[in-house]
């Protein structure tokens, strides 16, 4: 057997996660303080800030300790980077308090997008990937039980640390949030750019 046309997802953790977190938390509630509203986006009830100011010295240390993560799946894709620059070209946070989520959507213009959890409970809202192929959406078989080669849906439970890395083109979604403590997520995209 063959697996042509994978959809690759990498879940991580990233080293010194919980020094990380604190610096995080701290910062994010700051930038919650002063836009309460924030803005709109896939979010439905869930706060989304503005993108991050990546000159700042947080933005800086985040990307500094998710490099690692980053350069694994960018070796497992075998892309050129003698020819290319990664850029991340935006990073925000989403603070889905109890009963938000965010609905399906994905990251276009971008070549990989995340999600690394600041904050994690159980039952706080599963990350949900769909099926990006289009044949599978008309005509689905019946399965026994779902496996990697027929599910349609597949969903990564989140924890404090993980770092899930997937092609910005995959459709995905969070179910809402069933704890009664915050569920806080960075998000990011990331491009390729022809040097």
């Amino acid at each position: 057997m063959h697996l042509f046309f994978s959809t690759p997802v990498w879940a991580s953790k990233i080293d010194d996660y919980k020094k990380v977190n604190l610096e995080l938390l701290n910062y994010i509630s700051e930038l919650r303080k002063n836009d309460p509203e924030g803005i709109v986006k896939s979010n439905f009830i869930g706060w989304h800030s503005k993108d991050f100011n990546l000159n700042d010295q947080i933005s800086k240390n985040f990307i500094q300790a998710i490099k690692k993560n980053i350069n694994t799946a960018l070796s497992d894709m075998n892309w050129d980077l003698s020819k290319q620059d990664v850029k991340i070209k935006s990073l925000w946070a989403i603070v889905n308090e109890e009963g938000a989520f965010n609905q399906r959507h994905h990251h276009g213009n971008s070549d990989i997008s995340a999600a690394y959890y600041v904050s994690a409970y159980e039952n706080c809202g599963e990350i949900v990937f769909y099926d990006p192929r289009p044949a599978p959406v008309y005509k689905h078989p019946i399965s026994k039980s779902p496996n990697i080669l027929n599910a349609s849906v597949n969903s990564i439970k989140p924890e404090e640390g993980l770092l899930v890395l997937f092609p910005s083109y995959l459709e995905h979604s969070v179910n809402p949030n069933k704890s009664k403590h915050k569920r806080i997520v960075i998000s990011f995209n990331i491009s390729l750019e022809k040097n």
